[in-house]
């Protein structure tokens, strides 16, 4: 160390010393990330190889309780010194340009993670809205322009007096037409009115209707026992399974999963091979009501 000042020493122990808080602390940030990838464990292995030659450094400057002395200009044990704290800093820097790097990739699959968990969510939603309302519904046209509601409803209500004053049949068609259009009230009205004078066929698909009206204005306790009618009345029917999945929904909303389940496991056992709308709604409601 002679034929060098104190200060000249004591800064190139600071470098050295910067140089390896630096290259800790990327460290401890790499690790944090839990990296997986081939790259991560790239950069984990070339984290440790600077370690290990921080900590000759170190062991090199302790065997004699300093830094190694630098010498004169032009000489080769202070340029390889000098070169050795360059590069270090040089692969920090590098390293870290890196971890931004993958920061970014990681923050644009996030992105896009949330984004496909939103299109699942509505994909969800609409599946239970096509249960309830026996498939045909989910795919029906939007609800008429706020500004114009009234007048649709009052032009609904007409043509269901008009079509319930000639047949059964006619009564199910506006029902049907009043549900696509969200109106549930003149829907149940035309419903009643087919039950009363169908049926066969007619009556059974009014009994399922009255139960999609009364879903539809929340009123669910209604909606189960008008469900489960329409079950009875065709227990192998094409309308039965829709009927109990109907049953399932509306105890659903009701808090009773216990029962809703047993409508499941009704519906699983009587139709053991269900079209794939039923196996989707079943599937759907036995995770809604939290069924074994």
């Amino acid at each position: 160390m002679t034929g060098f000042s104190y200060p000249f020493r004591k800064s190139l122990r600071m470098t050295c010393l910067m140089g390896f808080t630096v290259l800790l602390s990327f460290g401890a940030v790499a690790a944090h990330a839990q990296v997986s990838s081939r790259e991560g464990i790239a950069l984990q292995d070339q984290i440790m190889e600077l370690r290990q030659q921080l900590s000759q450094v170190q062991n090199s400057a302790g065997s004699s309780g300093s830094l190694p002395a630098p010498v004169a200009a032009g000489s080769q044990s202070g340029g390889a010194g000098s070169d050795l704290v360059a590069q270090l800093l040089d692969r920090v820097n590098t390293l870290e340009a890196q971890q931004r790097d993958m920061s970014g990739q990681l923050e644009e699959l996030t992105n896009q993670l949330k984004e496909q968990s939103a299109a699942l969510s509505k994909q969800m939603s609409d599946m239970q809205f096509a249960a309830q309302n026996g498939g045909g519904a989910a795919a029906a046209a939007d609800s008429p322009a706020p500004g114009k509601k009234e007048e649709a409803t009052a032009a609904s209500h007409a043509t269901t007096a008009s079509d319930e004053a000639q047949t059964p049949e006619a009564a199910l068609k506006a029902g049907n037409a009043s549900l696509l259009k969200h109106d549930y009230s003149a829907a149940q009205e035309s419903a009643q009115s087919a039950i009363a004078h169908g049926k066969g066929a007619v009556k059974i698909d009014a009994q399922y209707l009255l139960g999609q009206s009364l879903a539809g204005q929340k009123q669910y306790r209604d909606s189960t026992v008008a469900y489960f009618d329409a079950y009875k009345l065709s227990p192998k029917g094409a309308k039965a399974p829709y009927a109990l999945l109907g049953v399932s929904s509306a105890l659903i909303s009701l808090g009773n999963k216990k029962a809703a389940c047993q409508a499941l496991a009704k519906l699983k056992a009587e139709f053991p091979s269900p079209s794939e709308r039923v196996a989707k709604s079943t599937a759907y409601f036995s995770k809604q009501g939290e069924c074994s």
